[in-house]
């Protein structure tokens, strides 16, 4: 069967793909590359010697599956108590899709990223509070990463009365190595001098986005999601509790 995502809006854009609520699953997405960005064009971009590495070797969809399925294979089923799961390919109207899961927060909308919750409430405690759990979790396993970007973190929340709160933060994107030798068969005094690396960049750029934030436009289109997924409504990149 061949999934409908053509007539629906995208609730996120990344820099090569975009991501739909898959149509038969709400807490499942569909990532698809998108229509004006092929892979042809992304290995155009690059220079000499990387263009000549086949199409493959350029899709982001691909690379995540085999990480995930990297993970499953060789770590505890803890680590995905930070990092969203994924469950294989799809045919759509669109082209190849991959299914991941869909972090939503209590009340069913879709979990904002750590760069608009930031920039709509800035730093508070609870939000600090769940940055040291996310990297004491990378910490504990390793976890095999690019640059922990604040744009592919999001923001679980949990909603009773009046009250919310902060239930978790969870990684959906730039996971994985690039190095030749995986991160598990690597010393384990290396993994960890990688892992904090990666914990310290983080760090760094949350600071930088607060930096950015004493200014009025929200930097650039990536982490901003387009719909809820509840309703109609679009979620703009105000800073309305801005102190």
């Amino acid at each position: 069967m061949t999934l409908r995502l053509g007539g629906q809006q995208p609730f996120a854009r990344g820099g090569n793909r975009l991501c739909f609520i898959d149509p038969g699953e709400p807490a499942r997405c569909v990532k698809v590359r998108r229509p004006d960005f092929t892979l042809e064009d992304v290995r155009r971009k690059k220079g000499f010697p990387k263009n000549l590495k086949p199409l493959s070797s350029f899709d982001d969809s691909l690379e995540e599956y085999q990480v995930i399925r990297s993970f499953q294979q060789h770590y505890p089923d803890g680590i995905f108590d930070h990092v969203s799961r994924c469950y294989g390919f799809v045919d759509t109207d669109m082209g190849r899709g991959l299914v991941s899961e869909l972090i939503r927060d209590s009340d069913g909308r879709i979990s904002i990223t750590l760069k608009q919750y930031v920039w709509e409430r800035g730093y508070s405690e609870d939000c600090q509070r769940a940055v040291q759990q996310l990297c004491e979790h990378w910490l504990r396993y390793c976890v095999p990463s690019r640059d922990l970007l604040v744009h592919n973190v999001v923001v679980q929340r949990d909603y009773q009365e009046s009250e919310e709160a902060i239930r978790r933060l969870v990684v959906i994107d730039g996971l994985g190595s690039g190095n030749l030798v995986p991160m598990h068969w690597q010393p384990l005094w290396l993994q960890r001098s990688k892992t904090q690396r990666k914990v310290d960049n983080f760090h760094h750029r949350i600071e930088t986005l607060l930096e950015t934030r004493k200014h009025e436009q929200f930097p650039g289109e990536h982490g901003l999601l387009y719909h809820n997924g509840v309703d109609d409504s679009v979620a703009p990149p105000s800073k309305e509790e801005q102190s």
